[in-house]
């Protein structure tokens, strides 16, 4: 792309705060060409919208000013939003997408305690479906392959796994996008040993997966990757042995001198945690270590149990995960807080940097209803209104009209217009007047989360004699591709210098168990997990406690509460990775 094309110079767009906030749209190089797959519904892919991202959560601390990235949210909007810092700068993304298997991937949840003495104890909870119609799952892996090849730096690396079902399209498309000569390699992984069911069917016994292997440019990071000589190796001619050892091929734990350098999963392995087609560290560990240096940015957008984030962060890698399903963020984020504790007590290279700390972020299904202040932010982002700072009566300015957020914790009604209409600059508007009579003195957007149908009429109606242009955007109609999420419910309090969790009902998790909330005795079993922030925000859940049991055990419930505590946050989360966020002052 060349240096002063439209696309860039929108990213450009100077705002109050230094930053570019303010973008219409983002576009797209065009897609290399040929050759070029054909699908009912084929949708040119050129441009793309911003969507704000909400922080959530903090964990661990910065290393020279980098903290790691999750996002929840559906990986195109993800992406969308990380353009606008992260264009042309991931030196490696892997992704393991759905294969269009016709399945759907499924979650045993079990309750912690002996409170539900039926067989509704236990059940399968959805985790994501691999069920598509006609041709929409190549639509919806091309839009996404777009935005990669964006995202992707000059340098950088592009791993795309696949299986029978659709890995023939799938390169076909990537030969689309990224043209056909950045194909580097056709990688055949071994998946596992061949289990009864498999040995009994009537043709070849399916073993393997495919790894596609693409580069932005042929100046692309490769460090080659070599399994270590047996011990007691010599060469046939007697020699000694040189080099590291035998050069990694294309096909990967297939033959017994792969197996030397095993990249399996077992059944048994301690890296397992129950999520549905979990890859093992191992290969991704050989695929980073090959593809990228310490300190490369790695990207994984189907990120699932988190296993590229947990090498990445073994290996020095700085890393960013999204996943569209919440128990995916759930899961992973569990797993990198143990990999960091376990980093920490490590004996770690002196000359690596291993960047631990990390954020959640959420990006549309945003919790923003506890939070007017925040709420606010988000919708100015959201909508790209350019921000009043200094205003008493509106929040923005967007194409000529002034902008005013409304309560987002409920309906807007009249009475929420007196602050608006008091703020009316009447000599103002008759000067507008006298110099143009016939157009309205002021036009205003009012944004509201619900509003009584009668709102622009009353707000018309404060202004006479003046003639103003009124128009309601409700977030709930209007905006449909924006989402919000309510909450499940607790009481928490403090007892004698301890914060205690007295009830806690994930609506949700009591609906699937068919249980009343009366019928919970101990919320301790349907609880994964609790975090506690001492003195929160406002706005960032930073946890000083992290309460995650293992498999068999409960959280504890009680927490000692600090002296210098002050506003402590609590997020608890449930069997089905749902979350109650809510506050308590130290000293109610």
């Amino acid at each position: 792309m060349s240096k002063n094309t439209p696309a860039q110079e929108s990213l450009q767009l100077a705002t109050p705060d230094g930053g570019t906030t303010h973008v219409e749209k983002y576009e797209f190089e065009p897609i290399k060409g040929y050759p070029m797959l054909n699908w009912r519904g084929k949708r040119p892919f050129t441009s793309t919208q911003y969507y704000p991202a909400q922080l959530k959560e903090i964990h661990g601390e910065e290393v020279d000013g980098w903290r790691n990235k999750i996002f929840w949210g559906d990986n195109l909007q993800v992406m969308s939003h990380l353009l606008k810092q992260f264009r042309g700068k991931v030196d490696l993304i892997y992704i393991d997408p759905p294969f269009d298997s016709k399945a759907e991937y499924k979650k045993t949840i079990k309750t912690k305690g002996q409170q539900v003495e039926s067989s509704q104890n236990t059940f399968e909870e959805k985790q994501y479906s691999d069920i598509w119609t006609n041709d929409e799952y190549l639509q919806y892996m091309y839009d996404r392959l777009v935005l990669m090849r964006e995202l992707l730096s000059e340098t950088g690396s592009f791993y795309l796994h696949v299986d029978q079902n659709k890995g023939h399209l799938l390169r076909c498309i990537c030969d689309e996008v990224f043209g056909a000569t950045a194909f580097q390699r056709e990688i055949i992984w071994r998946i596992g040993w061949i289990s009864g069911y498999k040995s009994v069917a009537k043709n070849w016994i399916r073993n393997h997966d495919t790894i596609l292997f693409y580069t932005k440019s042929s100046n692309f990071t490769f460090n080659k990757e070599y399994i270590p000589y047996p011990d007691g190796y010599t060469r046939r001619d007697g020699g000694e042995p040189t080099g590291a050892g035998y050069p990694i091929e294309d096909t990967w734990n297939c033959s017994d001198l792969d197996r030397l350098d095993s990249i399996q999963i077992m059944s048994f392995s301690g890296e397992k945690v129950g999520y549905p087609t979990q890859k093992n560290e191992n290969l991704l560990s050989r695929i980073i270590r090959a593809s990228s240096k310490p300190g490369d940015l790695v990207f994984d957008c189907f990120m699932g149990s988190g296993t590229t984030q947990a090498v990445a962060m073994k290996l020095g890698r700085r890393f960013i995960g999204a996943d569209i399903n919440l128990g995916a963020i759930q899961t992973t984020t569990k797993r990198l807080i143990k990999v960091a504790e376990e980093l920490r007590q490590k004996q770690l290279d002196p000359d690596t940097k291993y960047y631990t700390g990390f954020e959640v972020y959420n990006v549309n299904h945003y919790d923003i209803f506890r939070n007017p202040v925040q709420a606010k932010e988000l919708l100015l982002e959201a909508l790209e209104v350019q921000k009043l700072e200094f205003s008493t009566v509106f929040d923005g300015e967007k194409d000529g009209r002034m902008v005013k957020i409304m309560p987002v914790n409920r309906i807007a009604t009249r009475a929420d217009l007196n602050e608006l209409i008091a703020g009316f600059d009447y000599k103002a508007w008759e000067r507008k007047q006298n110099e143009s009579p016939n157009r309205p003195v002021e036009k205003i957007t009012l944004v509201c989360m619900g509003h009584e149908p009668t709102l622009r009429a009353e707000l018309e109606l404060a202004a006479k004699p003046f003639k103003i242009d009124v128009e309601v955007v409700d977030i709930l109609r209007d905006k449909a591709d924006l989402e919000f999420k309510r909450d499940s419910q607790a009481k928490v309090s403090i007892k004698k210098g301890e914060l205690v969790i007295e009830k806690f009902y994930p609506m949700n998790l009591l609906q699937k168990l068919s249980l009343q909330k009366e019928a919970v005795e101990d919320w301790k079993e349907l609880a994964e997990s609790v975090l506690i922030d001492w003195n929160y925000d406002g706005a960032v859940l930073q946890p000083a406690v992290v309460d995650i049991p293992g498999k068999n055990e409960m959280v504890k419930g009680a927490y000692k509460v600090p002296d210098d505590a002050g506003t402590i946050r609590v997020k608890i989360t449930d069997l089905l990775s749902e979350s109650w966020e809510g506050s308590v002052a130290n000293g109610d």
